[in-house]
C-alpha cells in the first residue's frame, strides 16, 4: 500500500469504495466480499470490517485487519487502531502508537496522543506535551481541555491570553498561524465558563468581532446554557446572521413555547442580513408542529418577494408541499413561476422531477428531463436514474448511467449493488484512480502547507 495513494483516495472518497457504499453492501449480506476487499487496500471495507470483528469480541482479528494499513504510517489507520485498542482496555498500547507518530512529527498526531493520555489519568504529561506548541489553534483547543481535567485552568487561561498583541487583528488565515484573537477569546471563555466565571465570560465574548461560526454562535449558546433568557433575547434582536435567533427559538421550543420561538423568528426576520435562513427556520419549525399551511405561506411570500425565488428557496417550499402530499400544489407553483420567467433553468427544473414521479409521472418525468437543454450532462442522467431507480427499473437506472461513467461511478455502483452485481460495480469505482499530488519534499511540517 502507499501512503500517499491511501491517503488522496480516502478524503477524496475517488477510486475506492466509500463508506456508503460499504453499508450498503453489508446491508444486502455481501459480507464476503467487504472482507475480501478489507485486505486489498480498501479503507473504508478494512475500518468497517475491523469495527464489526470488534464488536463480536474478536479484537486481535480486528487488529490484524488494519494492521498492513498501520505498517504503512499512514495516520488514519494509527488513529483507528489506538481507539479500537483504548475501546477495548488497552490504552497503554494506544498510547504507545500514537506516541511513535507524534514522535515521527504527524501534525495531528499531538493533539490526539495528548488528549488520549488526558483520558488515563496523565493529564500532566499531556499538558506538558501541549504547551510549547499552544499557538497552533488545534493543539490550543486540546490545552484547554486538558486544562480543565487537571484543574489547571489558571495557567492555560494565561499562556492563551499571552499569544496575542494587544489591539491586534489578523490581515490573513495563518498571520498567527491559525490562532486569531477571536479563536483565543472563544477558548478563554470556554475556560471562565467551566469556572463558573459567568460574567467574565460573557463580557468577554461581547468583544470579539464575531461569534459566529459554521452556524453556530458561542455567546447565544453559552447564555442558553445559563438559563439567561431575557440576555438572549436582546442578544438576538441585534445578531445580524439570525444564529442566536435560532439558539433562542430551540431553547423556547424545548421548553415547550412554541409561540414564542415563532415570535422570535418573526421579530429578526426583517433586521437579519440572512432573511432567507430565518424564514427557513420558521417555516420548519411551523411544519414540525403539524402547521404546514402557515409554513407553505411563509416560503411562499419568501419566494413570491423580489428576488426570491432563488433554487434552495423555491427547493425548500416545494419539500414542504411534497411533505403535505400536495405534489400537484408544488408542480403548480413552478410552472406560473416558470410562466413569469419565461424559461426555466435547470436549478429550477430539477426540482420538478420527484413531484411528477410523486404523481405516478415518471416517464413523463424521464421524457422531460432528457430533452432539456442540459439532458445529456452527467448532473441530468444522475436526477434520472434516481426517478427510475425510485420506480424499481434499476437496470434501467444502470443504463442510463453507463455512458457518463467514471463522472457517476458513485451513483452507477450503488445500483449494481442494488442488483446483486457486485464485482462489477467495484471495478466502476476503481477504474478512474485520481492521482495524488507529489509529496512534499523532507518531514512533515507543523506550519502551513503541511
Amino acid at each position: 500500500m502507499d501512503i500517499g495513494d491511501l491517503d488522496y483516495r480516502v478524503r477524496t472518497q475517488s477510486g475506492c469504495i466509500p463508506p456508503d457504499l460499504v453499508s450498503r453492501l453489508l446491508e444486502l449480506g455481501h459480507a464476503e466480499e467487504v472482507e475480501w476487499w478489507a485486505g486489498r487496500g480498501e479503507w473504508f471495507c478494512a475500518q468497517e470490517w475491523a469495527r464489526l470483528l470488534a464488536g463480536q469480541g474478536r479484537e486481535e482479528q480486528a487488529l490484524e485487519v488494519l494492521a498492513p494499513y498501520v505498517a504503512t504510517g499512514w495516520w488514519t489507520a494509527v488513529r483507528t487502531t489506538a481507539e479500537l485498542l483504548e475501546s477495548r482496555g488497552r490504552a497503554d498500547e494506544a498510547i504507545a502508537l500514537s506516541r511513535s507518530r507524534m514522535e515521527a512529527g504527524h501534525p495531528q498526531a499531538l493533539d490526539f496522543h495528548a488528549r488520549l493520555l488526558a483520558r488515563h489519568g496523565r493529564g500532566d504529561e499531556a499538558f506538558c506535551l501541549l504547551r510549547p506548541h499552544v499557538q497552533d489553534w488545534s493543539i490550543a483547543a486540546a490545552l484547554a481541555d486538558v486544562a480543565d481535567s487537571i484543574a489547571r485552568n489558571d495557567e492555560a487561561a494565561a499562556l492563551l491570553a499571552a499569544l496575542i498583541p494587544d489591539g491586534h487583528r489578523c490581515d490573513d488565515p495563518w498571520c498567527c498561524r491559525g490562532l486569531d484573537p477571536d479563536m483565543v477569546i472563544g477558548l478563554l471563555a470556554t475556560i471562565l465558563e467551566r469556572q463558573g466565571h459567568i460574567d467574565d465570560a460573557i463580557d468577554l465574548l461581547r468583544t470579539r468581532t464575531n461569534n459566529s461560526l459554521n452556524n453556530q454562535d458561542q455567546l447565544a449558546d453559552l447564555l442558553a446554557r445559563q438559563g439567561r433568557t431575557e440576555e438572549l433575547h436582546a442578544y438576538a434582536a441585534t445578531e445580524l446572521f439570525g444564529n442566536a435567533a435560532r439558539r433562542l427559538a430551540e431553547l423556547l421550543e424545548e421548553r415547550g413555547d412554541v409561540e414564542g420561538a415563532i415570535a422570535v423568528y418573526r421579530q429578526v426576520g426583517d433586521v437579519s442580513i440572512c432573511p432567507g435562513n430565518v424564514a427557513v427556520d420558521l417555516a420548519r419549525l411551523l411544519a414540525r408542529h403539524g402547521r404546514g399551511e402557515e409554513a407553505v405561506d411563509v416560503m411562499r411570500t419568501l419566494a413570491d418577494a423580489p428576488g426570491g425565488a432563488e433554487d434552495w428557496i423555491v427547493h425548500v417550499l416545494c419539500t414542504l408541499y411534497a411533505d403535505q402530499g400536495r405534489h400537484q400544489d408544488g408542480l403548480a407553483y413552478l410552472d406560473a413561476l416558470k410562466a413569469r420567467r419565461g424559461q426555466e433553468e435547470w436549478e429550477l427544473f430539477w426540482i420538478r422531477l420527484p413531484l411528477m414521479a410523486a404523481c405516478d409521472r415518471v416517464d413523463e418525468a424521464v421524457e422531460e428531463a432528457m430533452a432539456h437543454p442540459e439532458g445529456n450532462t452527467c448532473h441530468t442522467v444522475s436526477h434520472v436514474a434516481r426517478l427510475l431507480a425510485g420506480a424499481g427499473r434499476l437496470e434501467e437506472a444502470v443504463a442510463t448511467l453507463e455512458p457518463h461513467s467514471p463522472a457517476n461511478s458513485r451513483d452507477l455502483a450503488g445500483y449494481l449493488i442494488g442488483l446483486g452485481r457486485v464485482e462489477q460495480a467495484v471495478a466502476v469505482l476503481q477504474q478512474n484512480r485520481p492521482k495524488p499530488p507529489p509529496p512534499s519534499p523532507g518531514p512533515w511540517h507543523d506550519t502551513p502547507p503541511f
